[in-house]
């Protein structure tokens, strides 16, 4: 674990590459390139906004906004580095993601997630369950 506070900020700067070491990391798959997974583009085109974490300058923490352009946000990719998980870093992102959306006029925030993650985003984040619909298209 890092030492030192943890600063979160709406719209914080990253980098791609830092972003891509955190996403593989957090998500045990390969670190991706720039000219395969541009973030900041992404970002820059389907993005309300996003949270970075950091800790003593090192990004440990992230989460994306994306959203409808009107009232639905959505939290997708909440990363946090394996050495700081279940140390509350995913739980104060999504709170500050919530906080962000309302501010910005949002009136639902939604979530998807596998069942093994349903006591972070149920019982620690505090979304209410509800009945959705999945199609895989591979």
């Amino acid at each position: 674990m890092s030492s030192g506070p943890i600063t979160y900020r709406w719209r914080g700067e990253f980098s791609n590459r830092e972003i891509n070491r955190l996403h593989g990391a957090a998500f045990g798959t390969r670190v991706f390139d720039e000219s395969e997974w541009d973030w900041q583009q992404q970002v820059a085109g389907h993005s309300l906004g996003w949270v970075t974490a950091r800790q003593s300058g090192a990004l440990v923490g992230f989460v994306n906004v994306i959203w409808d352009g009107f009232v639905h946000a959505w939290i997708q990719d909440v990363m946090v580095s394996p050495g700081e998980q279940r140390s509350g870093i995913g739980v104060r992102l999504v709170h500050a993601a919530r906080d962000a959306a309302k501010d910005a006029g949002c009136e639902w925030l939604h979530v998807d997630f596998d069942d093994e993650h349903r006591a972070f985003y149920i019982d620690a984040c505090g979304f209410k369950p509800t009945g959705a619909g999945l199609m895989d298209l591979s």
